[in-house]
């Protein structure tokens, strides 16, 4: 069965309204409108209320970049809170991009939940749990392994957005993360030729990408390699996995099929993440597979 999963406890974080190619969302004590090629449908409310709201805007100069128009005094960087409960939280340094990104995917807060979760079920078995993340970007779920107690490992291919995430771990109040700055595919590759393993493993990858020696990666045609990569990796005890797929027309049972063939004996959930909006507008935000041991 197919799950629709959003985040409901984020409240550093609200989809206030959607639509016309674009989301306008509120980011702390601070309000964004941003693109969304998803959001095909007409907004609630009208552009020009949308802009009163806003403290800033961005503004594509071509598919891949622009300028952010500020439309209220804010500053370029701040901060957010995720808690998991009363007692663990991590904080998230967001800042204004030139590829319209603030430093976090929020839909991917019930990731961090499942992880973390994960994380402390292994070790209340008395498990000492790894943990791997992999296209790993500033680092959310790499701080959600970690305050829940994982040996945790950061792989990311670009050197910029590896610091931003050591920055949020150190805004976390965490420590000893391993940070590899890497293409996610050889690093896997290198890790099953050493014989290592992990307890749990999220791969978040873009349809498009490149490695820090000019690696190329396109969704289609390696994530059916990479998946056989990290079914040498992981743990066959004990373990949990996150598949993410943002991609138009990526469907979950995709997904589903690839994980059915490389693991065969673990519980399994597929679905698509999303976030709702002020007015009950969906906004779909990718497919997702996570498996579990038995």
């Amino acid at each position: 069965m197919i799950q629709c999963l959003t985040p409901t406890d984020f409240t550093d974080y609200e989809l206030l309204d959607s639509g016309n190619f674009l989301k306008l969302e509120r980011f702390g004590n601070f309000v964004t409108i941003r693109p969304e090629p998803q959001a095909v449908w007409t907004p609630t409310a009208n552009i020009q209320s949308w802009e009163r709201d806003a403290h800033v805007r961005f503004v594509p100069k071509s598919s891949s970049n622009g300028d952010w128009k500020k439309l209220k005094q804010m500053p370029d960087q701040w901060t957010i809170k995720y808690e998991f409960n009363e007692r663990d939280s991590i904080q998230i340094r967001l800042g204004l991009t030139s590829f319209k990104h603030v430093g976090v995917f929020p839909e991917q807060a019930v990731n961090w939940d499942f992880i973390y979760n994960n994380v402390t079920a292994q070790k209340n078995k008395g498990i000492a749990p790894k943990f791997l993340n992999l296209f790993a970007y500033t680092g959310g779920a790499s701080l959600a392994a970690r305050a829940a107690g994982a040996e945790t490992t950061h792989c990311d291919s670009i050197k910029q957005v590896v610091t931003w995430a050591n920055e949020n771990m150190q805004l976390s109040g965490l420590d000893n993360i391993r940070w590899m700055v890497e293409d996610a595919l050889k690093f896997v590759k290198r890790e099953a030729r050493r014989g290592n393993k992990y307890n749990g493993i999220i791969l978040d990858p873009p349809a498009y990408g490149h490695g820090p020696n000019g690696e190329k990666w396109k969704l289609e045609d390696q994530i059916n390699e990479m998946m056989t990569e990290v079914q040498q990796i992981l743990d066959e005890e004990n373990h949990f996995m996150i598949l993410n797929a943002y991609s138009l027309g990526f469907s979950a049972m995709i997904l589903e099929n690839m994980i059915g063939q490389q693991f065969r004996s673990s519980k399994r959930e597929i679905g698509e993440l999303y976030l709702n909006d002020k007015h009950d507008k969906k906004l779909p935000l990718g497919a997702f597979v996570r498996i579990a041991s038995k």
